[in-house]
């Protein structure tokens, strides 16, 4: 954990401290849940959301988190001004015990975002077999995080396709992911995957511009039957997929995902402006 720190200060459980104060270590076995925001121009997208997300996880685990939303709000803001950053990406980070959230982490992380060339020309996904033993939570587990990285460094790839022991595609290993067919977005089922901000959003949106959204099942041996593929998350925003192994796809030049696309920036770009406005 170390290592993802980034910048000078971190807040702990509401204190300003230096990063290289604090030692993360000791805090290894226990049950920890998080949630990794995107600061775009000093303003943290989305944020009501992330922390309505946070309190969810929390609860999947039996945990409390007894600090408040504007509280947690606070101590982001307030991490934004003291290391003079405001385009990153912050992590809350919370370690529990029985039943309560014991000790809260918000810093600043290493942030890496897609080139201009990958949304023109799609990324390269490959397939990796694993279940997350709880999907609706946003946990901590570096041992997984670790294997896939090391899949995605051997095979010169930028996200993992996570496929369970049935068969099915349930999600990114760091994403969300959406098929297209017949002018259709596909996903698969909200009780099988981590219900991502930016996945959520994307639904809320296609409904609003009469684009239909089914969830469902899909089988690893179904693919070539979509004419393309997105996978959407908090440093992504919606990234076409060029291929998934051996499957080739022409997602870039899909006229439904470069819709979907525009319609996300434009709520993405309406959000930061109301916020800025609203702290004036």
């Amino acid at each position: 954990m170390r290592n993802e720190v980034n910048l000078q200060y971190l807040i702990y459980n509401g204190k300003i401290y230096p990063t290289t104060e604090i030692n993360f270590l000791n805090e290894t076995a226990k049950p920890s849940i998080y949630e990794v925001i995107r600061v775009i121009d000093g303003i943290p997208l989305y944020l009501e959301e992330h922390l309505n997300r946070l309190r969810k996880s929390a609860k999947l685990f039996n945990l409390i988190i007894s600090r408040t939303d504007r509280e947690l709000t606070e101590e982001v803001m307030k991490l934004i001004e003291i290391n003079r950053s405001y385009n990153l990406n912050i992590k809350i980070l919370c370690y529990g015990r029985g039943t309560e959230i014991e000790d809260i982490y918000v810093y600043f992380i290493d942030s890496f975002y897609p080139t201009k060339a990958m949304y023109r020309e799609g990324i390269h996904t490959i397939f990796y077999k694993t279940e997350r033993e709880h999907p609706n939570a946003k946990t901590s587990n570096y041992k997984l995080r670790e294997r896939i990285n090391q899949s995605l460094r051997e095979r010169n790839a930028y996200e993992a396709l996570l496929i369970n022991d049935e068969g099915y595609i349930t999600e990114g290993s760091r994403s969300n992911v959406f098929f297209i067919k017949k002018e259709k977005l596909f996903t698969p089922p909200s009780n099988k995957v981590l219900l991502g901000i930016t996945r959520t959003k994307i639904i809320e949106l296609c409904k609003l511009h009469n684009i239909d959204v089914i969830e469902k099942e899909i089988s690893i041996d179904s693919l070539e039957q979509y004419e393309g593929a997105f996978i959407t998350g908090t440093s992504v925003n919606v990234l076409p997929i060029r291929n998934m192994d051996n499957i080739q796809l022409n997602s870039s030049k899909n006229d439904i995902i470069i819709k979907v696309m525009d319609i996300y920036k434009r709520d993405k770009k309406d959000y930061i402006l109301k916020k800025k406005n609203y702290c004036k």
